[in-house]
């Protein structure tokens, strides 16, 4: 095979280099698809559907606060007393799955601090919490009542809410998507357009809305506590985008 002579060969050199730098350019330009995609007219719009209904569950957080001149002391006393409050709770019907344990602590109790003089310990605080999910939001006053007769000082949330709350999530999507839709139509109109199809669908949230109630401090006598449940939200929150004609 005859060689190339030197100058065919120098301008081979620089032209090859030059086709495969041509090539990559290429590649990298906008398909006409891709350009007829990026100038769609679109609009994207938020909206949200909430339903309400009435709880049918309830969770507390109660507890045992508990003093000693030891640990030792204010561990016995809370434990006794503790004791009486998840007692109460089965036998009020609460079962044992619905109870458990959120917080436990020991901390020593410090005289303030005087002028010249360093603080120092002059007994001790136990702490014990427990999560209670009641199933019949009826008996909740009666079960409150219950508590604080047995010793629990501490009643720090009432949280009524919904067992099951997925039927009535799908239902506040429905009426999410329903909203945005509505609302995108008007934009439509206004801007002197069509809604075309929907390109994509978002969802952005789905949650239950508590109702809480105000803690209920001990009681002199026996008698139900007066709670009223109220209503329970659950929304949802969609994005949408639709294409503009």
């Amino acid at each position: 095979m005859p060689f190339l002579d030197a100058p065919l060969a120098s301008c081979l050199k620089l032209i090859v280099p030059a086709i495969a730098l041509l090539a990559s350019a290429l590649s990298f330009v906008t398909s006409p698809a891709q350009a007829e995609e990026s100038d769609k007219r679109t609009v994207s719009l938020s909206a949200t559907g909430a339903v309400k209904t009435t709880p049918d569950k309830v969770d507390i957080t109660t507890g045992v606060t508990s003093e000693g001149q030891t640990a030792r002391d204010a561990l016995a006393k809370n434990t006794e007393a503790m004791t009486k409050v998840v007692d109460g709770l089965k036998a009020a019907g609460i079962k044992a799955k619905d109870i458990q344990t959120t917080n436990f602590s020991v901390s020593p109790i410090y005289e303030k601090k005087k002028q010249g003089y360093a603080a120092f310990i002059t007994g001790y605080r136990v702490s014990n919490q427990v999560h209670i999910t009641v199933h019949d939001t009826k008996k909740l006053g009666k079960i409150l009542d219950a508590v604080v007769s047995l010793g629990a000082n501490k009643i720090n949330s009432i949280n009524f809410g919904v067992s099951e709350p997925k039927p009535l999530k799908d239902e506040a999507r429905k009426q999410a998507v329903k909203n945005a839709i509505a609302n995108a139509k008007l934009y439509a109109e206004a801007a002197g357009v069509e809604l075309g199809p929907v390109l994509t669908i978002t969802e952005e949230s789905g949650v239950v809305s508590p109702r809480f109630a105000a803690a209920a401090a001990p009681m002199a006598e026996a008698r139900a506590v007066p709670i009223e449940a109220g209503t329970t939200t659950v929304q949802t929150r969609v994005q949408m985008t639709w294409e503009l004609r």
